[in-house]
């Protein structure tokens, strides 16, 4: 029997509170800057000494969304924005920049270092080229029989999300955001252009909302070590619920006495 950790999202403190209160055993989040969801409320780097605060006094760990594309010239205020947040007290942190892990280790002793979705891992061999790597985001589009394979050929953590918005782009690696309206998804301000509606004919790009709460017994069994909710960007009336759905049907997943709802 292995635990399946719960991933809540988290864009503000009543997020926080709505991840910490309903179950989650970790939530992610991002600051100002080198985050995906910029758009979001976020936190500043003194509120994330608080919320990390508030998250571990309720045995609950606290992962930092740095996954954005990084230009050269900002290398040194990113690592030390890293440097601020790891004082902060992090558990880990979300990178798209994956060769980043071996320097991330040697400068931050402790902490985890997780390949955000967007690094687009989508087989073992390439997973085993990051060995510093704690834990992978699985890119989301990959199937049941995929992710068995790759977690039958690795010994790292993997991570699967499970309930919210899909991105139509590969590994969420869009520009139709830059090339229309010059705010680039990679550097967190995507325009979700992808949900909009087209020519009078509807959402013609817009994938289907995510929801794996009746599948949260398969993923169990496939030894998966973590599930993400999506969800940033939205309520904490949101984040609630589905924290709350998914706690239920992990705890049930695991005393075996899994139903559908």
């Amino acid at each position: 029997m292995h635990k399946l950790e719960l991933n809540s999202p988290v864009g503000n403190w009543d997020c926080l509170q709505a991840a910490v209160y309903n179950g989650a055993n970790s939530a992610y989040l991002g600051i100002k800057f080198f985050n995906a969801r910029r758009l979001a409320k976020n936190f500043s780097l003194e509120e994330l000494k608080d919320a990390v605060f508030f998250a571990h006094l309720h045995g609950v760990k606290v992962y930092l969304t740095f996954n954005t594309l990084v230009r050269n010239e900002e290398f040194p205020i990113w690592f030390k924005t890293l440097e601020q947040a790891y004082l902060a007290g992090i558990d880990a942190v979300i990178l798209q920049e994956v060769f980043l892990a071996p320097l991330i280790k040697k400068s931050f002793p402790g902490l985890r270092v997780h390949a955000s979705t967007q690094a687009s891992m989508m087989n073992y061999h390439g997973i085993n080229q990051f060995p510093e790597l704690d834990l992978a985001v699985l890119a989301r589009e990959l199937n049941q029989a995929e992710i068995k394979i790759i977690r039958e050929h690795t010994k790292t953590e993997l991570e699967v999300f499970v309930h919210g918005h899909l991105c139509i782009s590969y590994s969420g690696q869009c520009l139709i955001s830059s090339l229309i309206g010059k705010r680039s998804g990679n550097r967190g301000v995507c325009a979700s252009s992808c949900r909009k509606s087209y020519n009078k004919e509807g959402y013609l790009i817009s994938a289907k909302d995510l929801m794996l709460a009746n599948s949260i017994d398969r993923i169990y069994k496939l030894g998966i070590n973590a599930v993400k909710i999506e969800g940033r960007m939205k309520s904490s009336e949101y984040v609630a619920t589905t924290t709350k759905t998914y706690r239920q049907q992990i705890d049930a997943a695991v005393r075996n006495n899994f139903k559908p709802i």
